[in-house]
């Protein structure tokens, strides 16, 4: 049994210099010690304006208009427990690993709380706060295998498989609807 322990120690420390040296190679920094051991969960596809990302681990990736030394870009990953959020000019698109696809408007803010996804499971999740500023997106996998799960201030929706756009006012209100595909 203990040769067993060892074995799973060795295996998640191999891990995570893989997971490491990957995400290196996708972003172009280096993870955070708390990061070595997470999975990103998805990617940021644009990001215009007042950017930022909050990290779990209180490190905070921005981009601006202006120009900033940490600038977001395209192919930065986000993970679970990150908050994105826009500023007024800011618009960002993030996809994750399921295909789930958001737009994010500006003056908005959202944080990642929950996902589990695994291609070959049915027990997938994805939990998501919406906390203030406009949302369109297109669910994923996720929707339809297992539980994808949007909180807002005065509800929380379950997800089963379309394209909502979602608006979280400054007051706390919220309106929800769903866009319709023409069939041509």
């Amino acid at each position: 049994m203990r040769t067993h322990g060892i074995l799973v120690a060795a295996l998640v420390l191999a891990t995570s210099f893989v997971l490491a040296d990957s995400t290196m190679a996708q972003s172009g920094s280096a993870p955070s010690p708390a990061r070595a051991l997470a999975s990103p969960i998805g990617k940021i596809m644009t990001a215009t304006g007042a950017v930022t990302v909050e990290r779990a681990s209180a490190a905070v990736v921005q981009a601006s208009g202006a120009g900033s030394a940490a600038a977001v870009t395209e192919g930065d990953l986000v993970y679970r427990g990150d908050v994105v959020a826009t500023g007024a000019d800011g618009k960002v698109s993030l996809v994750f690993a399921d295909g789930t696809a958001f737009n994010v408007g500006s003056n908005a803010r959202m944080e990642l709380n929950e996902f589990v996804y695994n291609p070959d499971g049915k027990s997938n999740s994805s939990f998501f706060s919406l906390l203030k500023g406009t949302f369109t997106f297109v669910a994923g996998k996720i929707a339809k295998t297992g539980s994808m799960k949007l909180d807002t201030p005065v509800a929380t929706m379950g997800i089963r498989g379309t394209t909502p756009h979602v608006v979280v006012s400054e007051d706390g209100t919220v309106s929800f609807s769903t866009l319709v595909e023409e069939k041509r």
